[in-house]
């Protein structure tokens, strides 16, 4: 049993009593405690003495700082450094900019060897030391959003993709002078574990690029290419014929697009059936193909085509809002199978 008297900790145990100083409760035990409190109470936390902060320090592997929103640059310098055991760091809450500058994110970098998932998104004062550091630093970063950074250049993220060979998520939405062919295709030759990367709104972006990824990553199952004005049928092509896993693929205001990209898709589904019936364990979630495609502001597209995605793809459905076309006045005639079982219901023979 124990009890409170005068700030220590007293234990009452074989018809004795030990009294123990708050910094001796066992690290376990502290650390389970921990896991109930908010973040900005973990920091707080750790200030109570050497001993909880040697232990918060070394087992803490998650942190969020989305809480802070004055001086999130001080608070960085003088607390990151203490948590080296880092896998999860995020900084922002939705909406807002924490607006972190490149001697923090290099604080990160210098301490935070071990990191897997850093968010930096929406951080437009750094530059391309950030992604240095980065890539000295962080070796194990599988996911990385550095979405609306748009100080970033191509010779940037050419490097971070050098020595970052785990990536497995990438964003980069809005990155526009970081997410050039050139970048992509450092990105296809060494970040071959990719499964998801974002690309909306990276102007430069065109069919090489997106050929590299398709041909260099073949596990990628999430794409947005969203006003990625230069991308033409070649790169759902190459992503059709080479990503075989491809679950999403976010096409919006893709304006030259037409309908030899839908039959493309279309036909990997039977292509992608037969190479990988030899596998011996397949989940359900190998088996539905694609789920998720926004064609929307695609004009050139006709009702054939996009009839052909949907007998492909049954998971697609027009009713869920998982097969978007929005603006596009030559598919209105388009409708998933839900939407003709309805009909039938409603209007039988």
């Amino acid at each position: 049993m124990s009890t409170m008297q005068g700030g220590k900790l007293m234990e009452f145990g074989g018809g004795r009593r030990v009294k123990r100083e708050w910094q001796d409760i066992q690290t376990e035990l502290l650390m389970k405690i921990v896991s109930l409190l908010d973040d900005r109470t973990v920091i707080v936390a750790s200030g109570v003495c050497s001993g909880w902060r040697n232990a918060i320090c070394s087992e803490l592997t998650h942190l969020s700082l989305s809480w802070c929103t004055n001086n999130m640059n001080n608070l960085v310098l003088s607390i990151v450094p203490n948590f080296t055991n880092l896998r999860v760091l995020t900084f922002r809450k939705k909406g807002e900019q924490p607006l972190l500058d490149d001697k923090s994110v290099e604080t990160i970098a210098n301490n935070c060897h071990e990191l897997e998932d850093l968010d930096l998104s929406m951080n437009s004062r750094l530059g391309d030391r950030s992604l240095y550091a980065l890539a000295r630093g962080c070796p194990n970063l599988t996911n990385l959003n550095i979405s609306c950074c748009s100080a970033f250049s191509e010779h940037g993220l050419d490097f971070l993709s050098r020595y970052c060979r785990k990536l497995k998520m990438l964003n980069l939405f809005g990155c526009y002078k970081a997410a050039t062919n050139k970048a992509l295709k450092a990105i296809g030759d060494n970040c071959r574990q990719l499964e998801s990367i974002n690309l909306g709104r990276c102007y430069e972006v065109g069919d090489a690029g997106v050929k590299n990824l398709a041909y260099g990553c073949p596990h990628l199952s999430v794409i947005d290419l969203s006003e990625c004005f230069f991308i033409t049928d070649e790169s759902v092509i190459a992503l059709a014929n080479n990503c075989l896993h491809l679950r999403s693929l976010n096409l919006y205001y893709c304006i030259r697009i037409t309908d030899r990209a839908m039959y493309a898709l279309a036909h990997s589904r039977v292509k992608n059936k037969d190479e990988i019936l030899w596998e011996s364990v397949k989940s359900q979630y190998e088996e539905e193909g694609l789920m998720n495609l926004n064609i929307s502001q695609c004009k050139d597209l006709t009702p054939p085509a996009v009839h052909a995605i949907c007998d492909s793809f049954p998971a697609l459905h027009t009713c869920q809002g998982t097969l978007n076309m929005h603006g596009c006045l030559k598919l209105t005639s388009v409708h998933c199978a839900c939407a003709s079982q309805l009909h039938h219901a409603i209007h039988p023979a």
